[in-house]
């Protein structure tokens, strides 16, 4: 899938030098875990294997072939039919540039005119204010703040996680 500035190609196992290095980044982590290490094992057990073939794209600069982060839009666990979660994850170096808000726009797009999705549901914390933003560019909106019980809490959690969603009928043309 292509947008403006970006490719959108599926995750192969050649990308585990890349999401190793985007999952220790500690200031991309840090509203996910704190900005915790990630040990390479642990990438190439859990997220590679999740990555490749369900609902994740790998994005990648068009102009340079560069790999920015990832995008992903698949059925949201416990949820209907048909709802579907949109996530992202860019490198530091590609913040603040409209990359994450355009790839959330093409994957709302796909998911509603090809894949069947009725709505679209994002989450983060609540202090996590870019992400936030990037829900509302991408024509998200505020569904609700909930508290999670989380065994080890990292800074900001006492502040809750936050909904946003956007349903096909509600779609902006």
């Amino acid at each position: 899938m292509k947008t403006e500035r970006m490719v959108l190609r599926r995750f192969t196992e050649a990308d585990i030098d890349h999401l190793f290095a985007l999952h220790n980044d500690p200031e991309v982590m840090r509203f996910l875990n704190g900005g915790k290490p990630t040990s390479r094992r642990e990438v190439e057990r859990e997220y590679l294997s999740r990555f490749v073939g369900n609902g994740y794209w790998a994005a990648v600069e068009k102009a340079t072939g560069d790999y920015l982060g990832w995008f992903c839009l698949h059925p949201k666990q416990g949820r209907d039919l048909g709802e579907f979660e949109l996530g992202y994850r860019i490198k530091r170096s590609a913040w603040g540039k409209g990359y994450a808000t355009e790839g959330s726009r093409a994957l709302i797009r796909k998911g509603f005119t090809e894949l069947g999705v009725r709505k679209v549901v994002a989450e983060t914390m609540a202090v996590n204010l870019a992400s936030r933003r990037v829900m509302e560019k991408s024509g998200l909106r505020y569904v609700r703040t909930f508290h999670e019980a989380w065994p080890d809490p990292i800074a900001g959690a006492k502040q809750g996680e936050v909904e946003y969603a956007l349903a096909r009928a509600a779609r902006p043309q």
